[in-house]
């Protein structure tokens, strides 16, 4: 399936830059890996639980104050 995107040319100049330097990538794989990033679900329970911040954390501690220390 095939999408079209209006990216500013700003923002289309930082890519091609990107780019060139990055020979092995293109702009939809680059925009692929960017948007899987962007939203798989944030789970910040194990780092915050590194961090000693909170004990037994649930997945939502990274966005939740109400369990901090």
């Amino acid at each position: 399936m095939k999408r079209t995107l209006y990216i500013p040319d700003e923002l289309w100049g930082q890519l091609e830059e990107y780019l060139k330097n990055h020979p092995e990538q293109n702009p939809s794989s680059l925009i692929q890996v960017a948007l899987e990033e962007k939203l798989r679900p944030k789970n910040g329970s194990r780092l915050l639980e590194l961090a000693g911040i909170v004990e037994n954390a649930p997945p939502d501690a990274s966005v939740n104050e109400d369990h901090l220390r």
